[in-house]
């Protein structure tokens, strides 16, 4: 039965996600609740540091029965985090986890906010995170969210008042906003901010807690809940057919990335939220007592309200187009009211509300996804009116270079209208990639150039189609995204945002070079044509001591999409170095030096980025021995592919390949991160995998969480996991066991090895093991104890154990010389004596 259960919650959310991608379509019970949310006139903005934080079922609540306008701003993007649906990391990751969270909002009703603040990984404390962020411009980014959002309530996901006792980015984002709170309604502060959006004053702010928070249920139990607020978050949905913590269960299944992918839930639960600042509501039962919801809290609106309720309680389920003249009548009301914030809101609200009950399609689909500025493209518009409403399009208007048209078309009913137009890509037209990424920004910092786009989600598309209609009297602009729509055979109907691309991009596939000695390679480099016929040469900027040849290569590329590979003789110097290796694209008189990546997963829209095409190259000082090693797939790394760089044969098996036969054709074998989290097969080859060591293998398990083991016996011997990090990646390393074969063959590892680590230096060390393991490094972060457990050797048998919290898996893709170096070691410990005057196996 929960087999079925997942079953039947994967399909609804597979159904949820690639439906998300197609224009919104909403059916008569669906306007009725976007009426009841046009009639309530406040807003909720919940506040936390990270995409996962945010608490869906209360968004979900206070969206969809509370009716408030709702928005999430998570701080950052959550790029510092780990990806266990593919090899994205970093800056790619924090756009998926982006389109997740907008994917999870469409979900739940809420809105999605962003600041400039960048995940840099994990952080122990607030006074960090705050140092490497910059706390004044973090600080502005929630001010202005405030100012821009104007939420009568603000909700913290997390306590400002404990520092030290969480991810200090969760601290964090509870101290900011609740420093913000004041700040925004105080016109010294980011003046420059009131000039454009005013101030604003919240009324309440509060903290959602839970027993959690107390340490356990009974300390919760005996706590005084004075200045606390519960709700009921499990109320059902009969328009729907959802309750809403199974509507809050989808949303938070969109965190695919995090393998957040859940059973939904259903029944009474309860929340809690604690008053921190305002006062508190004397019915304990409505968040907003003693706050005016309705339409009298702006000038004019008793006329809307008295309009609009009419439509709410008379709706008509079998025809809401008889509710159109109502819906024009009070839209036109709300254009004049004199609250900037509400006006706005509103006739977004009500223009989509009209949209739907007229039965209204508008649509403008190109007929190739993506093009370079300067080409010509077919646009398809297409115009329906499914209603007996005499409506009008009087003129459509696309932005990419004003192209217009004003034949007025009458739009019969159920008649469909199909307009062909061809229109050129204007020049001024940037490619289409994630503002934040535009620019270089710091570790804890995106740069962002255009103050406007500060805390928007996404970057607004190029191209926008305005419909400019008349219904039934009365003028309407609706306005829509120029979209491609296709099919696939085993897909059916999909659709694709419209993205401008550059004319020509490169790109070298590896990001990463090893140079294990000062012998030459090939480095393909791969040109990728925006247009048809383009024409040009690469050259390829290189560190100096480092020689490329040839020095220019043309190319020649006949059609749109194609691709022309170049191949580049790279030598390395005799020593030790490392630099950048980045492609140079020459078209006539523009230079093209980044890479076009295409992110495609079926729950989020198809993404294009524009990164930097460049990769690191090094040349290792390096020794190894051993040749051939096995691999353990975890929940994903790039660590095979960093140790084939080296010079290992690498092959990766799968848990049901794990026998002693296979075994024996390999000097190592490597587990990869959270293994032991997520392969429930591998408790029943623990015995296999030590029967290995103990005839003579190697064996490195790296980091594990030291929750949800699939078995307790990760190790021959007795070895506890903890949650112990270091996370200052320029921690000072003392080296506890300097004579240990580990730390001298074949490569003497010093100080210096661990010199450019990027993060952290490791995560989840054992804090306990037997005595037959050996720590080898000890280190901490500031006004910490020593850490000792982020490598221990054990000898078993003839062979030996490793385990490791070292971040390998990060330091690999970032080439860290002293990674690979220390790494070797381990895949070379005991084979020293296996090794003769000529380098020879005996």
């Amino acid at each position: 039965m929960q087999k079925l259960l997942a079953s039947l919650l994967l399909l609804l959310c597979f159904s949820l996600s690639t439906q998300a991608q197609q224009p919104e379509k909403l059916n008569a019970s669906e306007i009725h609740q976007a009426v009841k949310k046009l009639n309530f006139l406040g807003s909720v903005l919940y506040l936390a540091a990270h995409p996962d934080d945010e608490n869906t079922r209360l968004i979900s609540y206070m969206s969809n029965h509370v009716k408030a306008r709702t928005a999430y701003l998570s701080l950052t993007r959550g790029d510092g985090g780990q990806n266990l649906i593919g090899p994205e990391i970093r800056e790619l990751l924090g756009v998926i986890r982006t389109q997740e969270l907008l994917a999870a909002r469409r979900t739940d009703g809420g809105e999605q906010r962003f600041t400039r603040a960048n995940d840099f990984g994990y952080s122990k404390h607030p006074d960090e995170t705050l140092a490497i962020w910059n706390k004044n411009e973090v600080l502005s980014d929630v001010v202005l969210a405030i100012r821009q959002f104007k939420p009568d309530i603000i909700i913290n996901r997390f306590d400002h008042r404990s520092p030290g006792t969480t991810h200090g980015h969760h601290t964090s984002s509870a101290m900011l906003s609740v420093e913000a709170f004041d700040l925004a309604n105080d016109k010294n502060a980011y003046p420059d901010q009131v000039k454009q959006y005013g101030t604003w004053q919240p009324q309440r702010e509060f903290f959602n807690t839970s027993w959690w928070f107390y340490g356990s249920q009974e300390k919760f139990d005996e706590a005084d809940k004075t200045n606390l607020l519960n709700f009921d978050i499990g109320v059902y949905y009969p328009s729907l057919g959802l309750s809403n913590n199974e509507i809050a269960s989808l949303a938070s299944s969109q965190h695919l990335c995090q393998g957040f992918g859940r059973l939904s839930q259903r029944g009474s639960q309860t929340e809690y939220i604690e008053l921190i600042k305002g006062d508190l509501p004397k019915d304990k039962s409505n968040i907003f007592d003693g706050i005016n919801t309705t339409w009298t809290r702006v000038t004019g609106g008793e006329k809307i309200e008295a309009i609009l309720k009419t439509v709410e309680t008379n709706f008509n389920f079998e025809n809401p187009a008889s509710h159109l003249d109502q819906l024009l009548q009070a839209r036109q009301l709300i254009e004049g009211i004199d609250s900037p914030q509400w006006k706005t809101q509103k006739l977004k609200e009500i223009n989509k509300i009209i949209e739907a009950c007229a039965g209204l399609y508008l649509e403008a689909s190109a007929s190739t996804p993506n093009s370079a500025t300067g080409q010509v493209i077919d646009v398809n518009i297409e115009a329906l009116n499914r209603s007996a409403a005499v409506i009008t399009l009087e003129s459509y208007t696309i932005s990419n270079n004003n192209t217009k048209n004003n034949s007025a078309l009458l739009l019969t009913p159920n008649d469909k209208q199909e307009l062909k137009k061809q229109i050129t890509i204007a020049s001024k037209l940037q490619p289409t990639a994630p503002y934040w990424l535009n620019k270089k920004g710091s570790l804890g910092m995106y740069k962002v150039e255009d103050k406007n786009l500060i805390g928007k989600p996404e970057t607004p598309r190029a191209i926008t189609i305005d419909f400019n209609l008349n219904i039934n009297g009365y003028p309407l602009t609706i306005t829509k995204d120029l979209i491609y729509r296709y099919s696939k055979p085993d897909k059916g109907e999909l659709y694709r945002p419209f993205e401008i691309i550059p004319e020509a991009s490169a790109k070298i596939d590896q990001k990463v070079i090893i140079f294990e000695n000062d012998q030459q390679k090939d480095i393909p480099v791969t040109v990728k044509a925006g247009k048809d016929n383009l024409d040009g040469y690469v050259s390829i900027a290189h560190p100096k001591g480092w020689s490329v040849f040839p020095e220019k290569q043309k190319f020649e590329i006949a059609n749109k999409g194609q691709e022309q590979t170049l191949i580049f003789t790279v030598i390395p110097p005799k020593n030790q170095s490392e630099g950048l290796l980045s492609p140079m694209v020459y078209v006539g008189s523009n230079v093209y030096t980044k890479e076009l990546v295409e992110i495609d997963y079926e729950h989020i829209p198809f993404q294009t980025v524009l990164l930097p095409s460049e990769s690191k190259i090094v040349r290792l000082d390096i020794q190894k021995r051993g040749e051939n090693i096995a691999y353990i797939e975890g929940a994903g790394d790039v660590v095979p592919e960093s140790l084939k760089q080296i010079g290992y044969n690498v092959m990766v098996l799968k848990p049901e390949e794990i026998t002693a036969e296979r075994l024996s054709a390999f000097d190592a074998v490597v587990v990869g991160i959270r293994a032991y989290n997520i392969v429930d097969a591998l408790k029943f080859k623990q015995d296999i995998l030590f029967d290995f060591v103990e005839k003579g293998g190697n064996m490195i398990v790296q980091y594990n969480t030291n929750r949800r083991l699939k078995t307790d016996q990760i190790a021959p011997y007795d070895l506890k996991l903890s949650r112990d990090r270091v996370t200052d990646e320029n921690a000072e390393v003392t080296l506890l066991a300097p004579e240990h074969e580990v730390l001298n063959f074949p490569n003497k590892i010093t100080s210096k090895d661990f010199e450019g680590w990027t993060q952290e230096r490791g995560l989840y060390f054992p804090d306990q093991w037997a005595p037959e393991f050996t720590p080898i490094l000890s280190m901490h972060d500031k006004d910490e104890t020593a850490k000792s457990g982020s490598l221990l050797v054990a000898k078993h048998g003839k062979g030996h154990y490793i385990y490791t919290g070292l971040s390998f898996f990060r330091e690999f893709p970032a080439g860290v010389s002293g990674a690979y170096r220390l790494f070797a070691n381990m895949l070379s410990i005991g084979k020293e004596n296996s090794i003769n005057d000529n380098g020879l196996k005996n």
